[in-house]
């Protein structure tokens, strides 16, 4: 065991140049696994749901991801503090590549689902630990924030390319592919993690540390009865059944709140949710969440299912959005340590974000591409100068001894925005969708044709409706009429999701002042290096 104490890098980074550079892109692979997958899945979904059926469970292809991977990242978060974060990054890497797998291999949403979820765990333990390493390599903020753009450039080539790829595997390999793309990302952040990423601890290997079983037990408990409340409450209404989960969610938050305080090496510390510094940021991740979870999954559904777009246009139309985070995300490292006031960049982000909420609500069948992918690419600035921030202030504010923690709490929080955004648009289209669909082919006296359009997957099955529109047309009704109206009510489903989206980022617009100003000039004490 030893400290790097060398005068010529020890100030600002932990290594030198070139083992710098070799971890740097260890990391770097490892952002991209997750970015890619995060990108490609949501285009394929459409296809996936035509071809396995399921319509009801297409939300939880993403909220599954989502919830396991909200319950894993404080937990791994914290023991990455305690123990060091390489061995965590290696486990999830290996647990995310083989999910994958399992992912295209599914024969029914069920399968995939749970395969999702699955992924999840190992997703959320690279995001709870990957992101950390960054401080951990990079202790001066300034030095950090030029390596970042590293990181940040890897993340952004993921996402630019993440929507059109998935929009071309899905046309032309089959959906399938966009989980077997993960599988060479997944060998090269093992190659790279392992021989080149150094195994830093932040509490000395001489001090016991005690696991906070409890803690664990409780966050997955409380966390999980919040997901399974949130999607199923809005369609059953309050069963006995649901009563009962909510009860028991809720009576795990405050066991888990009282247990906290109690533990001698708690997972959630209490003092980072009580950190005047760290609790606006929390309630921003949650606003951004829900908003960038909102539009990137259900974006393709509009495209796609709502104006009969193919999978692979609808990539090229979602690609400015991914693409903008990166330049945006390069942008602000470049701004943020030279601006007076760095806090304007997170106004400037959710005011964007409004906008381009906003374009989506706006957006229908005879809008031009041209304001489709300017509501994408503002939407993507807006994002670019909000998420990176978060990060940046938290590790910049942060204890080091609660460094990882307070980084996996804003992923994770941001993750529970994403899950409530998918499940509340999820009812928002399911509920609004069946109702207008019912009502229009009352006008066009086709119910006899509702069981045919009780949800959107026949929108995406262009052999489905192919035979629907012969069918029709032998019993005398207008098929294509059908379809327009249940295209329609599918749009304006979606477009009250979008509402939605534009009154979280004005509610994160409105607690952005509450964020203190921040300042890049206090230095990080180096960890400690493990040979």
């Amino acid at each position: 065991m030893s400290l790097h104490t060398d005068p010529a890098h020890s100030s600002g980074q932990i290594l030198p140049f070139r083992e710098s550079l070799l971890a740097m892109l260890g990391i770097c692979f490892v952002i991209m696994l997750v970015a890619l997958d995060q990108t490609v899945v949501g285009t394929a979904l459409p296809t996936v749901v035509a071809e396995l059926k399921g319509f009801d469970l297409y939300a939880w292809v993403a909220t599954s991801y989502l919830l396991t991977s909200v319950i894993t990242v404080p937990i791994f978060g914290r023991l990455g503090d305690f123990f060091g974060r390489k061995p965590f990054v290696i486990a999830s890497v290996i647990i995310f590549s083989a999910a994958s797998a399992l992912c295209g291999i599914a024969d029914s949403m069920l399968f995939l689902v749970l395969a999702r979820g699955l992924q999840g765990i190992g997703g959320g333990m690279l995001v709870g630990t990957a992101f950390a390493c960054v401080p951990d390599l990079f202790p001066e903020a300034k030095v950090r924030l030029r390596w970042q753009v590293l990181m940040t450039s890897a993340y952004g080539i993921a996402v630019a390319v993440g929507p059109s790829l998935g929009g071309f595997l899905t046309q032309n390999w089959g959906w399938r592919w966009v989980f077997y793309v993960n599988l060479p990302f997944g060998l090269l952040s093992l190659y790279f993690i392992w021989r080149f990423f150094p195994h830093i601890r932040h509490v000395a290997s001489n001090v016991k540390i005690r696991l906070d079983w409890p803690g664990a037990l409780l966050i997955a408990v409380a966390l999980g009865g919040m997901q399974l409340a949130v999607e199923e409450l809005p369609k059953h209404g309050l069963s006995p059944a649901l009563a009962g989960l909510l009860a028991l969610s809720l009576a795990s938050f405050y066991g888990l709140w009282k247990w906290e305080q109690r533990a001698s090496q708690p997972l959630l510390p209490m003092e980072v949710w009580r950190d005047p510094s760290l609790a606006p940021l929390f309630i921003l991740a949650i606003c951004v969440g829900f908003a960038m979870f909102s539009m990137l999954v259900y974006a393709p559904l509009l495209f796609q299912g709502g104006f009969g777009l193919s999978p692979q246009a609808a990539g090229l139309l979602i690609t400015p959005l991914v693409a903008c985070i990166t330049v945006a995300s390069i942008v602000n490292g470049r701004l943020v340590t030279r601006v007076r006031n760095p806090n304007l960049m997170l106004y400037a982000g959710f005011v964007l974000i409004a906008l381009a909420s906003l374009g989506m609500a706006l957006t229908e069948r005879t809008s031009s591409n041209a304001f489709m992918l300017t509501a994408m690419l503002i939407g993507g600035l807006g994002f670019g100068l909000v998420l990176p921030n978060l990060t940046i202030f938290a590790q910049q504010t942060a204890p080091r001894a609660h460094l990882g923690i307070a980084t996996a709490l804003l992923q994770s929080l941001r993750m529970i925005g994403g899950m409530l955004g998918t499940a509340v648009t999820g009812t928002l289209v399911n509920r609004m969708y069946a109702g207008d669909v019912q009502r229009a082919l009352e006008l066009e006296n086709g119910q006899q044709w509702l069981g045919a359009f009780h949800n959107p997957e026949i929108l995406m099955d262009a052999a489905t409706q192919q035979k629907l529109l012969a069918q029709t047309m032998q019993s005398g009704h207008d098929g294509a009429a059908m379809l327009n109206a249940a295209r329609e009510a599918l749009v304006g489903a979606i477009h009250m999701g979008m509402a939605l989206a534009i009154v979280m980022a004005l509610i994160g617009l409105w607690m952005a002042r509450r964020v203190p100003p921040v300042s890049f000039s206090r230095p990080m004490a180096p960890p400690e290096i493990v040979d």
